[in-house]
């Protein structure tokens, strides 16, 4: 896909952040987007705002009927919907959990199988938002990890089945200036607001920058596509040090460690 012009683009996650600016972003290149969320989109003669829960199985596949309804076609997808958990696993609650895997994993999964159908009918693209924090573990975020590293496994996966067919992109963003932190939940609630500045702390890269990354990458149809410095670094730990990176990350991101610092992508 090397031009966005003409082209229907959809785009879960879209009132903030990486979401809001990939809308902008494609509406720019000439792409009518049908832009979603939980929270209210604004729309505009490009833009068709939805309200959508990703991690209802059943609204997802009713919204890819109807974007194909209102806009007669599907060319490019990106799950990019997503929020953050700050917890120990002997911390964290079962529903909180839950909710990190229905949202970030699940919402990935939904929207992939509801609009595959759609993409292999244009020999389109689907892009699914994971994390550095799906390259490594990292102390404090199991439940984000569990469900990033999911969300890698299966977009690799779904690349080579749809190879020739569809192209299908894997993102990794490093820490962005995004409202993440506003919407994170923390095991100790006295914690969120130091987990808030911690995320703040760690966030190198504008949103709209990371979309022209993620775009770029669509065009070059890569299967990994990293957003920031810290993600390249990041990718190298376990590749050059093994299983060895984990007492450096546990030094770095352990809740002991100096200002109880977390971070993610």
């Amino acid at each position: 896909m090397r031009s966005f012009a003409g082209k229907v683009a959809v785009v879960t996650g879209a009132a903030s952040g990486i979401g809001r600016s990939l809308v902008a972003a494609l509406v720019a290149e000439g792409a009518r987007v049908a832009a979603s969320d939980v929270d209210e989109v604004e729309a505009s003669d490009a833009v068709r705002a939805y309200r959508v829960d990703v991690a209802d199985r059943d609204a997802v596949y009713a919204h890819a009927d109807q974007v194909v309804a209102d806009l007669g076609r599907v060319d490019l997808v990106v799950n990019n919907a997503g929020v953050a958990l700050q917890g120990t696993v002997a911390q964290m609650s079962d529903d909180d959990l839950r909710w990190v895997m229905d949202i970030d994993f699940w919402g990935v999964v939904h929207g992939s199988r509801a609009f595959l159908p759609h993409l292999v009918a244009s020999r389109g693209h689907l892009v699914n938002i994971s994390s550095v924090f799906g390259l490594i573990g990292v102390p404090t975020q199991s439940a984000y990890n569990a469900a990033k590293f999911a969300v890698r496994g299966f977009t690799e996966a779904l690349r080579q089945e749809q190879s020739g067919v569809v192209g299908v992109t894997c993102v990794h963003p490093g820490g962005i200036k995004t409202a993440i932190a506003r919407n994170a939940r923390t095991s100790d609630p006295a914690e969120k607001e130091s987990f808030g500045r911690s995320l703040d702390r760690v966030a190198l890269t504008s949103p709209d920058r990371a979309a022209r990354v993620i775009l770029d990458g669509v065009r070059r149809d890569r299967a990994r596509v990293l957003i920031g410095p810290d993600a390249y670094v990041i990718d190298l730990l376990p590749r050059v040090l093994g299983s060895w990176y984990q007492p450096l990350v546990r030094r770095v991101f352990s809740p002991s460690s100096s200002g109880r610092r977390g971070s993610r992508g």
